[in-house]
């Protein structure tokens, strides 16, 4: 009696162990928690115009190309009705040319991209096209400086000794001008800080929004 009590004892054990095993294909991974959403990006379009403001002042005198400068965005970046890059953000970039004029020809040279900016702790490189300014020539300029040194030569020379010494004179005051114009006569552009440029992008940038 006993024997058979142990026996029904132990296959009750095993029915149940039976019954509360759980096959692995019944069992589902538990859902993981979601996680922080994806930041959406705007696109900013090729052909979107960029007007900065220098916060430098940039000069062919004392600048040369691949020098670096910051500008700030004087209008708002505006997709549809939402403005994507607000105004006041720093854009960086550098001078591609820079280049002051000859002594009595060719004219002052500076050019200038934009290569990036910032925006909420993040750097966007991008693609705009050049601005570049040149100076006047200055072929008037040396005729008025030349000119000028001649006439007043002349003028000496006549009240100091009549014909003769107008001619010394005039000799005199064209050498004089030509030496001033050497000395001044190189011509540089000069962009003082806050001035305004306008860029255009060359390719499209997406900013996150």
């Amino acid at each position: 009696m006993r024997k058979r009590f142990c026996v029904l004892f132990c296959a009750g054990l095993l029915t149940l162990a039976a019954c509360n095993r759980v096959s692995p294909e019944s069992v589902q991974a538990a859902p993981k928690p979601a996680g922080p959403a994806a930041a959406s990006a705007i696109d900013v379009p090729a052909g979107t115009t960029i007007r900065v403001r220098l916060q430098q002042t940039l000069d062919t005198q004392r600048n040369r190309a691949r020098d670096q400068f910051i500008a700030s965005l004087d209008e708002p970046l505006v997709v549809g009705d939402r403005v994507v890059v607000p105004k006041g953000t720093n854009f960086h970039g550098h001078i591609i040319q820079s280049k002051p004029s000859g002594q009595f020809k060719g004219r002052a040279v500076m050019a200038l991209n934009l290569d990036s900016f910032e925006l909420n702790g993040q750097e966007y490189e991008i693609r705009s096209t050049d601005v570049a300014r040149a100076s006047a020539g200055h072929k008037k300029h040396h005729l008025l400086w030349i000119g000028g040194g001649s006439g007043g030569g002349a003028a000496i020379g006549a009240i100091a000794g009549g014909g003769t010494g107008a001619l010394i004179g005039a000799g005199a005051g064209a050498v004089a001008g030509t030496v001033g114009s050497a000395i001044t006569g190189k011509r540089n552009v000069r962009l003082p800080a806050e001035t305004t440029l306008t860029f255009k992008l060359q390719g499209p940038v997406s900013v996150r929004s």
